[in-house]
């Protein structure tokens, strides 16, 4: 079994064959954040970009956890100089960790680190589990042709930002339900603040209506589960 936990804004966990990812734990500063950094235990993190909202506290939990972190070249070798342990990917490599295969996907994003540093191109994540199950973590961007290719794989899984301004919005996310045909879909990175606030419940009502997947809205800290 996988279980997805939403975290607030863009930060979330997943536990898969007995191995604890995050992603992008954006938490010490986080206003929806559900639990402290200190809670947090982790045996990988995922980081798409090099914005301080998604790598957050990767630098903290990985020391304090001994989490390998997965990230672009660029940001994997930032996060080496601070005496993190990595593992650089790039946009369309993948590679068979031990929770699952892993591979970078492209997202229309910026990247720059939050000392002003390059973080390289920022990316998404589809990731299949062991045992077939294909989840797209699109994580910060905006919509893009592609994501259609993305869906041919077969998404049990689409977890797609939804909150306007610096992602897709509502009226995107859903064309990107349409172009992915995920099974089951979370919106992320809305109503952390009041710039990317949005009435998910209705973005919610309109995907399902006018497609077949089914849209789960967490509150912060609550987890989805796929059998």
């Amino acid at each position: 079994m996988t279980t997805v936990t939403w975290l607030g804004h863009a930060s979330m966990a997943i536990e898969t064959n007995n191995y604890r990812i995050l992603v992008d734990p954006f938490i010490r500063d986080n206003p929806a954040a559900p639990v402290q950094e200190e809670e947090l235990s982790a045996d990988f993190i995922l980081v798409s970009h090099g914005h301080g909202d998604h790598v957050g506290d990767t630098v903290s939990i990985a020391k304090r956890t001994d989490a390998l972190v997965i990230s672009n070249f660029e940001i994997s070798n930032w996060l080496g100089s601070k005496g993190v342990r990595t593992h650089p990917q790039h946009i369309g490599g993948g590679f068979h960790h031990p929770f699952g295969y892993l591979k970078l996907t492209q997202a229309l994003h910026g990247s720059a680190l939050p000392d002003g540093s390059y973080g390289g191109n920022p990316a998404g994540f589809l990731l299949t589990t062991l045992e077939g199950k294909k989840i797209y973590l699109a994580c910060d961007t905006g919509l893009f042709g592609d994501m259609r290719l993305i869906g041919e794989e077969g998404i049990e899984l689409a977890v797609l930002p939804i909150g306007d301004n610096f992602t897709m919005g509502p009226a995107d996310a859903l064309k990107a339900v349409k172009l992915i045909k995920p099974r089951h879909v979370i919106p992320i990175h809305y109503n952390t603040w009041d710039l990317i606030a949005q009435d998910v419940q209705a973005w919610k009502a309109q995907v399902e209506a006018e497609t077949s997947a089914q849209v789960h809205v967490l509150s912060p800290g609550q987890s989805l589960s796929l059998d």
